[in-house]
């Protein structure tokens, strides 16, 4: 009953917005974005279709993390978060295809599809913008599904800036912030700390292991975790042309893991997991002049250059004695007759897993040339490397990756925009690959329509050739495989979307079908089935209880769905939002053992996901300002070909904001409350099963920050860009 009076709810907001015609977020229209073609455009006339999460909406929404965020305010992302990272899926594909930046620039985490979004402090999110599908030119293969681009908080007025931001809620739930940030003259540096920790939770005792229920397990939902992370980014401006940067910085994470002698035989008991992650980067910024073939054209000709380093290595610290199973390195290695030994780690030792690396270098430049076109070009180095001693055939594995790009706007009329693109790649092991992209949007008053189509072209990532993990329970035994025999994946992209954006009203439609070939999932596989260059003695003579898990390239597979996003600004201070996702997926994967064709859904499919939200503020006092967001969020079932599906869930929440003190004043405050889950849904799936939603149930949280700014608010340079983008284009 609660679901059904909840999903009528979701839909009466809906109603009611699309009563009032819809639109969107308050200062839309004055939405500046750049993730699409690289160049910036207000929102309503971006060539690429692009989803924005402003900041107002990160304000009063107040999620804890990028997941919370996402999820809430979207419908297109769904997660099943675990120790390793988010699993993350958008429009039906996953983290693989999925490319996260932090201010243009891609994250750094497990190349093996799971990334830990902890790496990114939401209280330092300034906006978000979302591309689908592989639409840009500019990115390469991590693109197929779509690109997130976190624009971070940028403190470069004169003076000094320093904040603080304490988060605290159920199961000890705490998230710290401080950011502190000075300018001299042409120097500028700017610090950001983060600390995150969890008690976890444990929303059910059942789980199944050694074909026994266990009715009194100890494993967690969600295990007890802290992490911290210190950045810092120093600027240097010689001339008001030209920017010199350098930064770096540190990342620990710790999950601590339940400790239980009862069950002996599961062996998360027996280590604790630990991430290292640190990146250094350098990278340079030249103006180069202004086209002035058209007066009204104020945009500036712009070369950037950026080197980067990222490392991210994982480790086990042991709690309890175990014994590490690894395979002889050599000539025998992968060989029927192979051989392992078994080493005996005692509490308080670690050792590594993997350590992957990663050096990427891009030179790229922006030319407003005459008769209205805007060149966007670059060239792109990638070096990724891995270190598993225990896990890959020599212990190390690496891939290089070199990329062009060129891309163009221009204006056949007024009201007709074209945006081709060319990207050619050059991969160490796969050769030479081009790939097109074409979009077209055409201006009509405040409707804009957008065709456009993509081609996508991604190499096996190291982990998927090389990574080899064994993993032992009692008398079970998993073994996860790379396969050096994987096929690249290929992609086309069709997207159609027609879009109302007025000052109070906005609603967009997108259909899309995503075409990929030879698309890289981890399957099951009977053991006789594995290529004898993989087998190992390990396996056995095929028995049950051991289960092979294999990289292979399924036949094809397809996506396709529509989105549909309506807002409605009801009044001064209240905007109605609801957003809605139907996705189905499919795809086909040869059975040898049955020599036929088989047809299976992507695993996590969901076809149906929701959001609303209402959102009101108000300045009550010129010292007191309220804002209240009450949202919804949820999804129907999503399907699994193994260990069951996760169920259809629904949530709510509500957030209130308190801003106390002037904001145009050198001292102000925040406060935050909040419940989420409102109704206490809980999904006690039986572990390992799939869960639809991780929850612990109902959370309370509050959260008090203080400002201190000194000195100009905002730097003068980025104001005029923005201005001049409104001006050119209004």
């Amino acid at each position: 009953m609660i679901k059904k009076i909840a999903t009528l709810a979701t839909f009466l907001m809906a109603g009611l917005t699309a009563e009032s015609q819809t639109v969107e977020r308050e200062d839309s229209l004055h939405e500046v974005v750049v993730t699409g073609t690289g160049t910036q455009h207000l929102l309503k006339n971006a060539p690429v279709q692009t989803e924005v999460i402003t900041q107002k909406m990160l304000r009063q929404y107040g999620g804890k993390s990028l997941e919370d965020i996402l999820s809430g305010l979207t419908a297109s992302f769904a997660f099943s978060e675990g120790d390793m990272g988010s699993q993350m899926q958008l429009n039906g594909l996953g983290n693989n295809y999925i490319l996260i930046l932090i201010d243009g620039k891609r994250i750094h985490g497990d190349v093996g599809g799971e990334n830990d979004l902890g790496l990114i402090d939401p209280q330092n999110i300034e906006k978000i913008e979302i591309v689908k599908g592989a639409q840009s030119a500019l990115y390469g293969s991590d693109a197929m599904a779509g690109v997130i681009n976190i624009i971070t908080k940028k403190h470069a007025q004169k003076g000094l800036f320093v904040d603080n931001s304490t988060r605290y809620g159920s199961h000890n739930d705490l998230r710290q912030h401080n950011t502190l940030a000075f300018s001299l003259g042409q120097f500028s540096s700017q610090t950001n700390f983060q600390i995150q920790r969890n008690d976890g939770w444990q929303n059910t005792k059942e789980e199944f292991a050694e074909a026994t229920v266990l009715t009194d397990s100890k494993n967690k939902t969600v295990n007890k975790f802290h992490n911290w992370q210190l950045s810092e980014r120093l600027t240097y401006r010689p001339t008001p042309h030209s920017e010199l940067y350098a930064e770096g910085t540190y990342y620990k994470k710790n999950i601590l893991r339940p400790q239980d002698g009862t069950h002996p035989s599961c062996d998360v008991y027996t280590y604790n997991l630990r991430y290292n992650n640190a990146s250094a980067a350098i990278g340079s910024k030249w103006l180069l002049g202004s086209n002035s073939s058209k007066s009204e054209n104020h945009h500036q000709n712009t070369i950037t250059l950026d080197i980067d380093w990222n490392k991210h290595a994982y480790y086990y610290d042991y709690t309890q004695r175990t014994y590490e199973y690894i395979l002889l390195k050599g000539e025998e290695f992968g060989n029927l007759d192979g051989e392992w030994y078994s080493v005996l780690m005692k509490p308080g030792q670690s050792k590594l897993q993997s350590d992957q690396q990663r050096v990427m270098g891009l030179l790229k430049g922006v030319f407003y040339l005459p008769y209205g076109n805007t060149l966007n070009t670059g060239i792109e180095y990638r070096y990724d490397y891995l270190k598993a001693p225990d896990r890959t055939e020599t212990g190390t594995a690496s891939d290089r990756t070199s990329s062009f790009y060129v891309q163009d706007e221009f204006n056949l009329m007024e009201w007709l925009n074209i945006t081709a693109g060319l990207r050619l790649v050059d991969n160490r092991s796969f050769g030479l690959r081009l790939t097109p992209k074409l979009s077209a949007m055409l201006s009509a008053g405040d409707f804009r329509f957008r065709l456009g189509w993509s081609q996508g072209f991604k190499t096996p990532t190291v982990k998927e050739l090389h990574y080899r993990y064994l993993h032992v329970m009692g008398s079970s035994t998993f073994f996860n495989i790379g396969n050096t025999h994987l096929d690249p994946q290929t992609s086309n992209y069709y997207s159609a979307n027609i879009e109302y954006r007025g000052r109070k009203l906005t609603a967009s439609v997108t259909g899309y079908l995503n075409r990929l070939d030879h698309m890289i999932a981890l399957v099951n596989v009977p053991v006789g089935e594995i290529p004898s260059g993989i087998t190992t003695a390990y396996l056995g003579d095929g028995s049950n209880n051991v289960q092979a898990r294999m990289y292979k390239n399924m036949d094809d597979a397809r996506t396709c769905g529509i989105d549909a996003t309506l807002s409605y600004k009801v009044m001064k201070g209240l905007t109605l939002n609801t957003a809605y996702s139907y996705l189905d997926t499919k795809a086909h994967l040869y059975d040898e053992k049955k020599e036929q064709m088989t047809t299976v859904t992507i695993d996590g499919t969901a076809h149906h996901k929701w959001s609303a939200s209402a959102m009101y503020s108000h300045s009550f006092t010129p010292t007191y300002a309220l804002g209240i967001s009450l949202s919804t969020r949820g999804s129907s079932t999503r399907f699994y070909q193994n260990n069951r599906n996760g169920k259809a869930f629904q949530l709510w929440r509500i957030n209130t904001t308190h801003d106390i003190g002037r904001q145009d004043r050198m001292l102000s405050y925040k406060i935050d409350l909040g419940i989420d889950n409102i109704f206490n849904y809980i999904d006690r799936t039986m572990r390992p099963y799939h869960l639809g939603n991780n929850t612990p149930g109902t959370t309370v949280y509050g959260t008090f920050a203080i400002k201190f700014n000194y000195g100009k608010r905002f730097n003068k340079h980025n104001l005029s860009t923005k201005q001049n983008v409104y001006n050119e284009e209004n």
